[in-house]
């Protein structure tokens, strides 16, 4: 799991209202969906690099359109966001808070 690939933006959280744990868990839990797509669409992005050198060093074309690997890359984040496992959310949640909590100092 790559937690450094979230992308949070900030300007659209409110910092200062986070005071609680439960606060800053909530807003973690906002945030969560779309940081698990954007962990698996680094997942397939890095899958697809792979991928297309596996084919390189074999002597079948492989396809190297930006459209197919947009559309694999961007299935593959749906994929890892309906399927993480309930350890994976609990440990990018903790990431997430971790993150806004850093931000608010």
């Amino acid at each position: 799991m790559q937690k450094e690939q979230i992308r949070i933006d900030f300007g659209q959280i409110e910092l200062s209202d986070l005071e609680t744990e439960e606060d800053f868990r909530k807003e973690a839990q906002r945030l969560l969906p779309e940081a698990l797509v954007q962990i698996g669409e680094a997942m397939g992005e890095q899958t697809w690099i792979a991928l297309q050198e596996k084919v390189k060093g074999s002597r079948s074309k492989g396809t190297t359109s930006s459209n197919e690997k947009r559309k694999f890359v961007k299935e593959a984040g749906k994929n890892y966001q309906r399927g993480a496992t309930a350890r994976d959310r609990k440990e990018i949640e903790d990431y997430i808070v971790e993150q806004l909590r850093s931000h608010q100092e």
